[in-house]
């Protein structure tokens, strides 16, 4: 096959004449720029252990950024763990504020139009604060970076299918472990005889219908009010339990009889405790895996009826 070449003139020529070699040429260039962006970052920007250990000597420790979502921050955290394990050096996480944000059309998010902003970092800061192999997290202003954990968004990598948990492991060369917990929290007995409920407005599989779950009793939402405001269409009874941080939302969901959500953050706190937890797989963008004990996904109502069933 010949390596193809972007060429304006040809792609208005062919979409007047012939759609289907229209077709074609949008997904040759299409496949062109995902692999010119994914070489050029892998020979340029892509780290790999050794120089992470050096790099960690020399600065006898490694601050690491990262400008959300927040989901992609818990995610990135098995790569951190495990650098920790590797280098013994003080390992610091910065949290980039106000970053816009790029959402597809129709789609809205919490936070607006930007990945992380100051109420989220509030959130997060006593949550990753309380992991062993983090010695600080802030706020980042001036400190000096020495990984960037978001540089995947300009990697090349698709991130609407395969594993965001990996994301970082192909940017690093660093493999995380996924398949035990790498958060960890306090239990609250007073939720273990709690369903608890997080499902944000995207990510939503038309597929599915909740109201089944008004059956169960102690039915709880952890999450935005907007979005409890929703469930609680669907699920009158449910109850919305308001959270002072996120590592107090990783107390509920560490204690919980059974966490269900989607594709959201409160899914990604889950996982990482590897809470007996049950994901709504949105089939447009599979992008999130559970991995290890406890961990279940669902496509289809009724295998969302049976796997509740069986789980409570």
């Amino acid at each position: 096959m010949k390596p193809f070449k972007p060429n304006p003139i040809k792609k208005n020529w062919l979409k007047l004449t012939n759609n289907k070699k229209y077709q074609e040429y949008k997904h040759q260039k299409q496949h062109y720029k995902t692999i010119s962006a994914l070489n050029n970052y892998g020979s340029n920007e892509a780290l790999t252990p050794e120089k992470i250990i050096a790099l960690a000597g020399l600065n006898n420790g490694i601050n690491f950024s990262h400008s959300g979502n927040s989901g992609d921050i818990i995610y990135a955290l098995p790569v951190v763990k495990k650098i920790k394990e590797l280098t013994n050096k003080p390992v610091n996480f910065y949290l980039e504020l106000n970053v816009p944000m790029s959402l597809a059309f129709k789609n809205i998010h919490p936070l607006g139009n930007v990945m992380l902003n100051q109420k989220m970092a509030d959130g997060l800061i006593p949550l990753l604060n309380a992991q062993s192999y983090i010695d600080k997290c802030d706020v980042l202003t001036d400190q000096k970076v020495h990984i960037n954990l978001s540089s995947f968004r300009n990697s090349g990598i698709l991130t609407d299918r395969g594993n965001i948990a990996r994301w970082n492991f192909y940017t690093t060369g660093i493999i995380g472990d996924l398949g035990n917990p790498w958060l960890t929290a306090e239990i609250d007995k007073q939720y273990d005889d709690t369903i608890v409920i997080a499902r944000s407005s995207r990510y939503n599989n038309p597929l599915v219908d909740y109201s089944f779950l008004s059956q169960y009793k102690n039915i709880a939402f952890v999450g935005v009010d907007s979005e409890y405001q929703e469930m609680k269409k669907i699920i009158p009874g449910i109850e919305f339990i308001p959270v002072t941080d996120f590592l107090h939302m990783a107390r509920i969901i560490k204690s919980c009889k059974l966490f269900i959500g989607n594709q959201s953050f409160p899914y990604s706190i889950a996982e990482g405790l590897k809470a007996r937890r049950l994901l709504e797989v949105f089939f447009a963008a599979p992008n999130v895996l559970p991995e290890g004990a406890d961990g279940y996904d669902f496509l289809f109502q009724n295998h969302f009826e049976s796997l509740v069933k069986s789980l409570v």
